[in-house]
């Protein structure tokens, strides 16, 4: 059986890169076997795995709830997160190319990590979440600090339809001069979707303009939808 980094390794990056060209998400095909979809969605209830627990209603930012892993993470989720970064890394640098910012990302998760502590952001930000029946996640953007990386990563830990109904992940992309687009994507468990983090290069009279993003998850109808959630810088 393959291990998560070579299911990583196996996805088609051309055609991710093209997909986030065109719409700010991509699929990534199945990063995890049912099993281990089991597995992490189990460590919700163990507490002392994690930092913090948000109560999204008391918050004012949906209804459901999540939790922040602590370090060290579970060998499933570095695995993945240390995979997925080097992927990603070259759309990062040709996007940042194309609005003419800096690209500060280092080859490495782990030197980009130290940048980001060396700014004060040192808190994890790999994330759990957990839906039940009336839940949803209103529309945001996963910035902690003044260090981003620009794309992130939300894996299905439950199957659409057999565990849960509704709960499909929104994307909506603020376009320049125009009306915001929306993008709606229902994750098969196991299955990976690459999305921007705060904002994306697309075309515009004076080259490329920055359009900005928000993502949330619309209403659970019926069920449990829990995601894991890797986000590849930390917060301060």
């Amino acid at each position: 059986m393959l291990k998560p980094h070579e299911r990583v390794a196996r996805a088609d990056w051309k055609g991710i890169a093209g997909e986030m060209d065109a719409h700010g998400c991509a699929p990534t095909g199945p990063l995890l076997t049912a099993e281990e979809c089991h597995r992490i969605a189990g460590l919700y209830d163990e507490v002392a795995l994690f930092r913090s627990t948000v109560d999204m209603e008391r918050h004012r930012f949906g209804r459901g709830q999540y939790r922040y892993f602590d370090r060290p993470f579970p060998d499933l989720v570095e695995e993945l997160r240390q995979a997925l970064y080097p992927r990603l890394l070259p759309i990062a640098r040709d996007w940042a190319a194309r609005l003419g910012r800096p690209a500060p990302w280092p080859d490495t998760l782990d030197a980009w990590l130290a940048m980001c502590h060396q700014a004060g952001q040192t808190k994890s930000t790999q994330i759990l979440l957990r839906y039940r029946e009336g839940d949803w996640n209103a529309l945001h953007r996963d910035l902690y600090g003044d260090l981003v990386f620009p794309m992130q990563v939300v894996i299905g830990l439950d199957e659409p339809g057999a565990g849960y109904g509704g709960g499909e992940f929104l994307l909506v992309e603020q376009r320049p001069r125009a009306q915001s687009r929306g993008t709606v994507t229902l994750l098969g468990q196991g299955h990976g979707l690459v999305f921007t983090t705060r904002d994306r290069p697309v075309p515009s009279a004076r080259g490329w303009s920055a359009a900005p993003v928000r993502h949330g998850v619309s209403t659970v109808r019926h069920g449990l939808r829990r995601t894991l959630g890797l986000v590849f810088h930390d917060a301060a």
